[in-house]
């Protein structure tokens, strides 16, 4: 389905689903053109599924995540049984497939930021983490690899300090270095540097090795869907790894903004589960979790700044009304990365509104950019 356009797509979900009428998308989502579809009878998931979700990688997007498996789909084929609440998937002609759609609201319009988690949620969160350690790296051996880590497949080999290193290196070569040309200039006026990198490099040779897993790679609340009946699945494996069980409890605290009480709740609850489900997942993590986090935060200005330059829009015509609350979640991601992006100071908004005009602004625009 890679390099489909999205009316290539639109017409695969209308043959699937016996015409266009009752296709619901595109949906929201960067890596993907995805549509929602009614099931006709005769579909192998029309018994237990009311609607199928047909997903098509969209052309030329950038990857800002290092990957381990070439289709989500296939690796959500061989985790049936294995992981509970999981969009059942089929293939329906060769690499053609379709997934199960998961009918309620995302995690994210259920509760807002900041909350605690339902006592149900928590419980299934739970269940979802000792199930992934479960997952041990030969079982996926059928599931195809993706080689995108330039050029050498990832390695498994329950080298904890490798794993984040190899990270840290995709994060330099393929974020920052792949398109320092076209926003250098805007990293650098926000005070990101490279450099920054280096310093996590260092504190990686400090972690303790702990036995490698699947990793789900983005456990957000938009990826949490809650069903009709308040219960909580897994979506979008499209990030999915192998490597250590830590960096998922370090990106799900990244993503979903617990308060301070409540993530170290998880955080104890996570530990217990995988301690209990594979002896050694947790081995020193309270230790090993703050460099891991500090990866994450580094990461997130990294990717943030060249997403939202990309989702303002074209250079000679960019949404300077949109400029402003952009800024106020670049300023918000540069200041939880302070630390290890060794920043004397964080950017006012004003100041990263201005850079972000400044980047935008080619000889001869006369668009106006907003007061910050």
């Amino acid at each position: 389905m890679a390099g489909h356009t999205a009316s290539e797509v639109h017409r695969q979900a209308a043959e699937l689903s016996g015409g266009a009428r009752g296709i619901v998308g595109p949906l929201k989502g960067y890596h993907h053109e995805t549509y929602a579809l009614p099931l006709p009878e005769e579909n192998l998931l029309s018994a237990r599924y009311a609607r199928g979700k047909l997903r098509a990688p969209r052309p030329g997007v950038l990857w800002f995540d290092r990957r381990c498996f070439t289709s989500e789909d296939r690796l959500l084929m061989a985790l049936q049984g294995r992981i509970d609440r999981i969009p059942e998937t089929v293939e329906v002609a060769e690499n053609v497939f379709l997934q199960g759609f998961i009918e309620g609201r995302t995690l994210a319009r259920w509760q807002l930021p900041g909350r605690s988690l339902a006592a149900g949620h928590v419980l299934q969160l739970r269940r979802l983490f000792r199930e992934l350690v479960t997952i041990k790296v030969d079982e996926l051996k059928d599931v195809p690899r993706t080689c995108e880590t330039h050029g050498q497949r990832p390695a498994c080999d329950d080298d904890s300090t490798a794993f984040l290193s190899r990270l840290i290196d995709f994060t330099g070569q393929r974020v920052y270095d792949d398109n320092a040309e076209q926003y250098g200039t805007l990293f650098e006026e926000l005070g990101v540097r490279r450099e920054a990198l280096a310093g996590l490099g260092d504190s990686a040779t400090l972690l303790t090795s702990r036995p490698f897993t699947l990793i789900h790679g983005d456990l957000h609340r938009h990826n949490f869907i809650v069903d009709t009946a308040g219960a909580l699945w897994t979506i979008d494996w499209e990030l999915a790894m192998i490597g250590d069980p830590l960096y998922e409890l370090a990106t799900h605290l990244h993503l979903m903004r617990y308060s301070p009480r409540e993530e170290a709740r998880i955080a104890e609850l996570w530990a217990q589960e995988v301690e209990a489900a594979r002896p050694g997942s947790s081995a020193s993590w309270q230790q090993d979790l703050p460099r891991l986090l500090a990866y994450k935060r580094t990461q997130s200005v990294f990717t943030d700044v060249i997403r939202t330059a990309e989702a303002l829009g074209p250079r000679t015509d960019p949404n300077w009304r949109a400029l402003p609350r952009a800024a106020w979640k670049i300023r918000r991601a540069l200041a939880a990365a302070r630390d290890p992006l060794e920043l004397k100071s964080v950017p006012t908004l004003r100041q990263v509104v201005s850079a972000y005009t400044r980047w935008f602004r080619l000889p001869g625009d006369q668009s106006a950019p907003p007061r910050a």
